[in-house]
């Protein structure tokens, strides 16, 4: 089993009902979703390039997935997560966008990050107590040869080569698109997602998200909103 902290708006967010039914799946619930009869795809390519994050539902990785430390329980990970969100003042992305992240697309913050990315690193540091070592075949798996010096002491350090600087909030919708299908794709998702692009995103919630067995859907465990007060002593930075 493994968990992690990930953003995911409510269930009845529109947000989350647009990206459940387009990656054909919701985190909140086991069940699956009907195909979207307005894909604009062939069934066989829509369902290849919504698998890799259909498996992992809507969401921003904030703290990405992790086996529990000798010693610690799921019990106090839920305790501690609990404790956060209610300590925790909810931030404001000023605008979102549709961006390319090499070959995958996924909705990213136009412009101004910090706030969200003080979030991610506080996220990161506070559950960090509760992460296992990674070993070696999950180490094999971030690929380390292709890291940059800097992700791989991230790596070393945090299990995970993308925090604090290296960090860029982003919720996944596809899989990797082939170069020639990119332009046809954009077009596609930016009139899907228009409702939601160049207008403002409040990261108001967290989910604790756990993978019941390696390769297994992960689901919502725990969703709560995110209560603290902007003058909170808590430093996010």
């Amino acid at each position: 089993m493994r968990h992690a902290v990930y953003f995911a708006p409510p269930q009845d967010d529109p947000l989350n009902r647009a990206a459940a039914l387009w990656l054909g799946r919701d985190a909140f619930s086991q069940d699956g979703i009907t195909p979207p009869a307005d894909a604009g795809l062939p069934l066989e390519e829509w369902q290849a390039l919504t698998a890799e994050p259909r498996r992992y539902g809507f969401h921003a990785t904030l703290k990405a997935p992790f086996s529990l430390r000798a010693g610690k329980t799921a019990d106090e990970l839920a305790d501690a997560f609990d404790a956060f969100c209610r300590t925790t003042p909810a931030v404001t992305i000023p605008k979102l966008c549709l961006a390319e992240i090499g070959p995958f697309f996924a909705l990213v913050p136009d412009g101004d990050s910090q706030a969200v990315d003080d979030l991610c690193a506080a996220i990161t540091r506070v559950f960090e107590p509760f992460r296992a070592p990674l070993s070696p075949e999950d180490m094999a798996r971030r690929r380390p040869e292709r890291l940059t010096e800097r992700q791989r002491a991230h790596l070393d350090a945090w299990g995970y080569p993308y925090v604090f600087e290296e960090f860029r909030f982003h919720m996944t919708l596809t899989g990797p698109v082939p170069e020639e299908a990119r332009p046809r794709l954009r077009a596609l998702l930016e009139a899907r997602f228009s409702a939601f692009t160049e207008r403002p995103l409040a990261i108001a919630h967290l989910g604790l998200f756990v993978e019941p067995e390696r390769g297994a859907p992960f689901h919502i465990d725990r969703h709560a909103p995110l209560g603290g007060t902007p003058n909170a002593e808590r430093n996010l930075a």
